[in-house]
């Protein structure tokens, strides 16, 4: 009996592709553990620009940042589509992060993934890791922990 049989492929990594702004994003599905619609956000005070405030989600206050803001693209624009995933990184708490739309689930092969070189100069390299190839679509791969750190 084949143990491997609900295994995607030894080399294949599955991403969830999300829009912010005008561009597409992949999120390595492993850090995802919510997707939930807009809701309302309770300010924080004296927090990071980029931070909207809390959510409650199930009992559980989650933080909530805004992606778009941590780039220093325009402001977030809510719609039906937009949605709040919650991300729960390696020994870090649970935290929220908006996107304008969640589109689909890819799998990606090792060789549809190209690295991207970083020189650590430009902070926005840190957020971004590879791009994917889908087709004829360029995917963006966010580097979560990145996206998450504030140092």
């Amino acid at each position: 009996m084949d143990n491997n049989k609900n295994r995607i492929g030894t080399n294949s990594v599955q991403y969830i592709v999300v829009n912010i702004g005008d561009e597409q994003y992949g999120i390595d599905i492993k850090y995802v553990d919510n997707i939930v619609r807009m809701q309302k956000i309770t300010r924080v005070p004296k927090a990071q620009f980029f931070y909207k405030g809390v959510i409650n989600l199930r009992g559980e206050i989650i933080p909530v940042m805004s992606v778009r803001s941590r780039f220093g693209l325009s402001d977030d624009e809510y719609s039906g589509a937009t949605r709040i995933i919650v991300l729960k990184p390696e020994q870090q708490e649970a935290i929220g992060i908006i996107v304008d739309a969640v589109k689909e689930v890819v799998t990606l092969e090792e060789g549809d993934i190209e690295k991207m070189y970083s020189d650590g100069k430009d902070e926005r390299s840190k957020f971004v890791t590879a791009v994917g190839k889908n087709g004829d679509n360029l995917i963006s791969l966010l580097n979560v922990n990145g996206v998450l750190d504030f140092n």
